[in-house]
């Protein structure tokens, strides 16, 4: 126990013990600074030092831009340039995906590569597949009181207004005789009209020209695009009115009737009506005659 305690008294000694530095001029040994100080002091005033350095430098990291300068922590600048590049090179993707789509669609509307679709009569939209058995048919609460609801208005209505069941007119072309009607199973996916030489060829509806040119094959073809994806083409013109980017509206003359172009057999209208990439009979939604 003495033994300890004498340590104890020794390290103790030695903490408080006042020594003195001194700093000197090397030539003419004049005394320049000193300080009393103990090796305690030197513990405390070295402890809060660190203490404050590294509060100072947590204060830096966490809440100043100086912490971009630091190695292993990013800009927040860059990281928000880097998630919106990203944003933008997907939204570019997907729109590449989409031209690369639709020019494959052109592609195939002038080289007569088609495919069959079956459309619904009453909608411009395909038709879709669906299995009953996974569909729900009991009508909900809400439906049932909807039902009610519109049963007591008609009940009183003595006038119902009538609403068109698709959403797009279509007009006609060219007013003839069609020679050759649309045939899937013979792929011919369109309709020939047989009109006067010179007769004004106009547009179904409102769109924009996306091809206006002379093609081997097919003469002077022009291709219009409207609303709800669909095209409508136009081959074996005569002469062409409409340039490509103009913005036609409905019935606006767009070509001339006449026959040109390797397959044309006589003046006549080669018409076809594409949804969505798709070929559809134009009788189903244009009267010719």
């Amino acid at each position: 126990m003495s033994g300890k305690r004498q340590k104890r008294q020794l390290l103790k000694k030695r903490l408080f013990t006042k020594n003195r530095l001194v700093i000197l001029n090397e030539d003419t040994f004049e005394e320049i600074f000193s300080l009393k100080l103990t090796l305690m002091n030197v513990f405390v005033v070295a402890t809060v030092g660190a203490i404050l350095i590294i509060f100072v430098t947590t204060y830096i990291i966490a809440f100043t831009p100086l912490r971009e300068y630091i190695p292993g922590y990013a800009s927040s600048k860059l990281k928000k340039d880097a998630t919106e590049l990203a944003l933008k090179s997907d939204s570019l993707s997907n729109a590449l995906k989409k031209n690369e789509a639709y020019i494959q669609s052109i592609k195939r509307i002038l080289t007569d590569d088609l495919d069959y679709a079956k459309l619904s009569k009453d909608s411009i939209v395909p038709t879709e597949g669906m299995n009953a058995s996974e569909a729900k048919l009991n009508p909900s609460e809400s439906e049932m009181k909807l039902r009610k609801e519109v049963e007591q208005e008609d009940k009183y209505n003595l006038f119902e207004k009538a609403k068109p069941r698709v959403g797009l007119v279509l007009f006609a072309p060219v007013k003839g005789h069609i020679t050759e009607n649309y045939s899937a199973r013979n792929k011919h996916f369109a309709v020939d009209v047989a009109v006067a030489k010179d007769t004004p060829i106009k547009s179904i509806a409102n769109g924009t020209v996306i091809f206006a040119d002379w093609t081997p094959s097919n003469g002077n073809v022009v291709i219009v695009r409207h609303n709800d994806g669909i095209i409508s083409v136009y081959k074996h013109c005569e002469s062409i009115t409409a340039e490509e980017g103009d913005v036609v509206r409905t019935s606006e003359v767009i070509a001339i009737a006449g026959t040109t172009g390797e397959r044309s057999t006589g003046v006549h209208l080669h018409f076809e009506l594409w949804k969505d990439g798709y070929p559809i009979d134009p009788t189903q939604f244009i009267s010719f005659e």
